[in-house]
């Protein structure tokens, strides 16, 4: 079966806290995650997805903004692919779907956050051609 891969109707987007709440390890409730997504699609925030069947099984936000040393970029966010997915390829499928579809919007850059303790995602990223450019940080206030 082909995967289908698009970008979500924003009436949808509850549909990716369980992915994002697992991605997160249950450190953020789901009433939060709704409540922040509801906001999130106000924004310059598109969701793209993965579906097998009628199965949702991967999640990305999608940052759109112009930066002054990258150009008009866009920010994957959250990027989780159900665990019995992985290992599979999926990942650089979906990765070369997001490239295409955000070119055909005119945007010339990808840059995104990996949390340290995500030594899998550094792999794929610098597979990927990713360059490390500096450092998060964050406070909260």
């Amino acid at each position: 079966m082909a995967y289908v891969f698009k970008i979500l109707e924003k009436e949808k987007i509850n549909s990716v806290v369980p992915l994002v709440y697992e991605l997160n390890e249950g450190k953020i409730s789901e009433n939060i995650l709704k409540q922040r997504f509801s906001e999130m699609i106000t924004q310059n925030y598109e969701c793209a997805v993965i579906y097998d069947g009628d199965k949702l099984i991967g999640v990305s936000g999608l940052w759109f903004c112009t930066r002054h040393y990258s150009g008009r970029s866009v920010e994957p966010d959250h990027v989780y692919i159900d665990k019995d997915y992985r290992g599979k390829g999926l990942g650089k499928q979906f990765f070369n779907w997001i490239y295409n579809y955000v070119k055909e919007k005119g945007y010339e850059a990808v840059e995104l956050n990996t949390y340290v303790s995500n030594a899998p995602s550094h792999k794929f990223y610098f597979n990927e051609d990713f360059k490390i450019l500096g450092y998060h940080f964050l406070k909260k206030l």
